[in-house]
């Protein structure tokens, strides 16, 4: 077994884990980032979703009339 003083070992454990810490910091700090962006475009997506449904049934909307105004004037 190797003759460093325990002093000097616990230095490097604790260096160890503080570096090791400081990477799972940055690791957290860009999964954030990356959550807030992907939440983002979820609103973007979803405001989109919303915009296309009320444009769909507006067109629901005019094919019914044109059908019927075609309706009334086979009636006729």
């Amino acid at each position: 077994m190797e003759n460093i003083p325990v002093i000097e070992q616990l230095s490097r454990r604790v260096d160890e884990v503080v570096a090791r810490l400081k990477r799972l910091e940055e690791e957290n700090i860009r999964l954030r980032n990356e959550l807030v962006a992907a939440k983002g475009q979820s609103e973007a997506k979803d405001a989109q979703i919303a915009k296309l449904t009320e444009e769909l049934a507006m067109k629901d909307l005019e094919i019914e009339e044109v059908i019927g105004k075609i309706e009334a004037m086979l009636g006729e």
